[in-house]
Formats: C-alpha cells, structure tokens, sequence
C-alpha cells in the first residue's frame, strides 16, 4: 500500500472512530445525566454511564466481529460478480462492433431518410422553387 493511501486510510479509522466515541458520549449523557446544577456526577449519574457506554462498547465489538466473520464471503462474491462482468465486457463489445453501424436521419449513412429537397419531386429537382424562375 503507497504511504499516501496507508495514511489516508488511517486518517479515515481515525475519524469514525471518533464519530462512534461522540455518538456513544452524547447518547449515554442523554440518557444519564439529568442534573446539570453541580460541577460533579452524582453515583447514579457514573454508575448508569458507565453501564451505558459498557453496553454501547459491547455491542459494537458484537457488530465488528460479525462483520469481520461476513467480510470474506462479501468480498469473495464481490470478485467473482467483477470476474463475471469482466468476462461478459468483451462479449458486448464484440457484439457491438460486429452489428451494422444505424445513421443517423439526416447524416447521410446508409439507412438515412431522403431529403426532401434534394429529392427530385414530380417536376424534377428543385422546380417550382421560389426565385428559378418557374
């Protein structure tokens, strides 16, 4: 890994960590601490932050490890969905290339529509038109 993405890949643990601490800190003082008229927690106050932030920590070790036990099997069909893609990429582009090119109408390609003023008309081209005369 070059030192440029290790260390913005540190930057990153870094930041959602921090996200998942302050989340945990603003909820359990939420739900905790109800008396802001002193300067120190009263023992119901520590004790019931001390059990919220336990059970948050508990439960996103549980989270964690569940996903680092579902990340093999994710990544495996992650690269066999890019292998199968891969594959069918050169199929379509070989299909695509081999199929008769459509034009546009107006571009002047094979399929394109006439135009009707190049068209000769029932009196030949461009007769009748205005300014020839006839």
């Amino acid at each position: 890994m070059e030192p440029g993405a290790e260390h913005q890949q540190q930057l990153r643990s870094l930041r959602d960590f921090l996200m998942v601490y302050n989340r945990m800190t603003e909820l359990c003082f939420r739900h905790c601490v109800s008396n802001l008229n002193y300067r120190l927690l009263t023992g119901r106050e520590e004790t019931c932050l001390d059990s919220c932030a336990g059970k948050l920590v508990r439960s996103n070790h549980r989270l964690m490890s569940a996903y680092v036990a579902l990340m093999p099997s994710i990544m495996q069909r992650r690269a066999s969905d890019y292998e199968a893609s891969a594959a069918r990429a050169p199929q379509n582009s070989a299909q695509a290339g081999s199929a008769a090119p459509t034009a546009l109408p107006g571009s002047g390609g094979p399929r394109a529509s006439p135009d009707p003023l190049a068209a000769p008309g029932p009196r030949g081209p461009l007769q009748g038109a205005p300014g020839t005369g006839t």
